[in-house]
């Protein structure tokens, strides 16, 4: 185990149990101690559970467009861009951007708050390049009278990402990095002051129940203890980053999580916590976390490498993740070809 003694601190620390025996079901709840994230491109479920704020990815994209509701939103941004200069590659990337921009704003429609919108997957080692895509993608959501206030880019948490969001947020430009699966990440991320961190929490339960066979429940799913450590890091060091659980497999998981700053939450998760009446118990505390027993990691390029590379589930999803989401932009690009 990389941080025996932060595991060993979290294990011991007494967090104050809250429950919420008001509500009607645990999603209202759950309201109460976290502000939930609609984790979709589906504009009716956005509207359905009544979310603060929406994010969105490429894989969520690329399925919303094949569904018969959201593909005139692609074809208009196809023929909007039928008399542009640009063609081949060029096109298709315009396309893809401004797609993602036509979702933004449909959402923004809905949701009171912010929503998220990803940079390229495959310029997550491209420091420069990531920051002229987020002032490019910034510079469209202002075109149409969406404020920046209103909007995050995504942007994986790489260290070259890291230090990309470092740029961008003093520029004003508000940053939620995503594909998060271990504390050194989190650490860059929050030395490089950013909004958000999107810790995956199913992505690492897949990878423990694959390789070790097991099937983890509620607090002792390692992906709910990875959210927990970070969110307790955060807390005791006085970062300002707000921490979003991500990527649920079960409800129990994200039960396990109610505290946390924000929660990022599936529509089929949406709609089970809905359906479920009961209290819900505040899990994570910022006051409790602050009197943690947790060690200061040093945040250097090469500890950051290091200490990555020696956590082979982080290594291994953060890889499998920017490649995930890079296909499916080439997926996205493919199906636009055949639009033109």
């Amino acid at each position: 185990m990389l941080f025996p003694a932060l595991h060993a601190s979290l294990r011991h620390t007494k967090i104050p149990i809250m429950s919420d025996s008001s509500s009607p079901n645990q999603l209202e709840g759950l309201k109460k101690f976290t502000t939930v994230v609609a984790d979709t491109g589906d504009f009716e479920s956005i509207k359905k559970y009544e979310p603060q704020d929406s994010t969105t990815n490429p894989t969520l994209i690329f399925k919303a467009v094949q569904q018969a509701e959201y593909k005139p939103l692609l074809d208009k941004v196809i023929a909007d861009n039928k008399g542009s200069s640009l063609s081949g590659t060029a096109l298709n990337r315009k396309i893809i951007d401004d797609l993602l921009i036509a979702f933004g704003k449909e959402i923004l429609a809905i949701v009171p708050g912010r929503v998220s919108t990803e940079v390229d997957a495959r310029l997550s080692f491209d420091t420069e390049a990531t920051i002229e895509k987020a002032r490019y993608l910034i510079g469209l959501y202002e075109k149409v009278g969406i404020p920046r206030e209103r909007v995050l880019i995504k942007i994986a948490s790489t260290w070259e990402g890291a230090q990309a969001a470092e740029v961008c947020e003093k520029e004003g430009i508000h940053c939620n990095l995503t594909l998060m699966f271990s504390l050194p990440q989190a650490i860059a991320c929050a030395e490089a002051g950013v909004t958000l961190i999107s810790p995956f929490v199913g992505r690492i339960y897949d990878y423990y129940k694959s390789t070790t066979g097991k099937e983890y429940v509620g607090a002792d799913d390692p992906g709910v203890q990875s959210v927990g450590k970070i969110y307790t890091y955060y807390k005791k060091y006085g970062y300002k980053t707000q921490v979003m659980g991500a990527s649920f497999r079960n409800v129990g998981e994200i039960l396990e999580l109610a505290g946390c700053d924000l929660l990022t939450i599936s529509p089929d998760l949406l709609a089970k916590l809905q359906e479920t009446p009961g209290s819900v118990e505040k899990k994570l505390d910022a006051e409790a976390a602050k009197s943690a027993n947790v060690e200061r990691i040093e945040n250097t390029e090469k500890s950051f490498r290091w200490l990555l590379n020696e956590d082979p589930m982080a290594t291994d999803k953060l890889a499998d993740g920017i490649r995930k989401f890079a296909a499916d932009i080439e997926k996205l690009e493919a199906i636009i070809a055949k639009s033109l």
